[in-house]
C-alpha cells in the first residue's frame, strides 16, 4: 500500500512561487507514476501533471503549461511541483496521486488512472 503525503501549500499573493511535494511514507517513489491533481471547491478533480517513473516522460494540464514544472527528487525521495506565477484561480487543494509503473513511458491526467493518494495540501492564492 502507497501511503503519500504533500506538503508545501499555503498562502501566496498573486505572481509568486510555491514548490510542492510528494512523499511516500514507507517506500521511495521510484517505480511509480506519479500525478498531482487539484480540487477548487465546488469543482472537480483537475489534473496537473504527472511524471514517468524514469522521469524521461512529464505531462501537464493547458491551464498550467509553462508555470507549473515537476521533478523527482531521487536524494530525498520526493516528486515535486515548482508553481511560479500563482494566479488567484490556482486557489485549490492539491493532490498527489500515485501508480505502480516501471518502464511505462508515458503518464494521464486522469484521476481514474491513479490508486493511491494523498491527503492534500491547501494552495490559496490571495492578495
Amino acid at each position: 500500500q502507497l501511503q503519500l503525503v504533500e506538503s508545501g501549500g499555503g498562502l501566496v499573493q498573486p505572481g509568486g512561487s510555491l514548490r510542492l511535494s510528494c512523499a511516500a511514507s514507507s517506500v521511495t517513489l521510484d517505480s511509480y507514476i506519479i500525478g498531482w491533481f487539484r480540487q477548487a471547491p465546488g469543482n472537480d478533480y483537475e489534473g496537473v501533471s504527472c511524471i514517468t517513473d524514469h522521469g524521461r516522460f512529464t505531462n501537464y494540464g493547458d491551464s498550467v503549461k509553462g508555470r507549473f514544472t515537476i521533478s523527482r527528487d531521487s536524494a530525498k525521495a520526493t516528486v515535486n511541483l515548482q508553481i511560479d506565477d500563482l494566479k488567484p484561480e490556482d486557489t485549490a487543494v492539491y493532490y498527489c496521486a500515485g501508480n505502480w509503473g516501471p518502464t511505462i513511458d508515458w503518464c494521464a491526467l486522469e484521476k481514474r488512472s491513479y490508486n493511491f493518494w494523498g491527503q492534500g495540501t491547501q494552495v490559496t492564492v490571495s492578495s
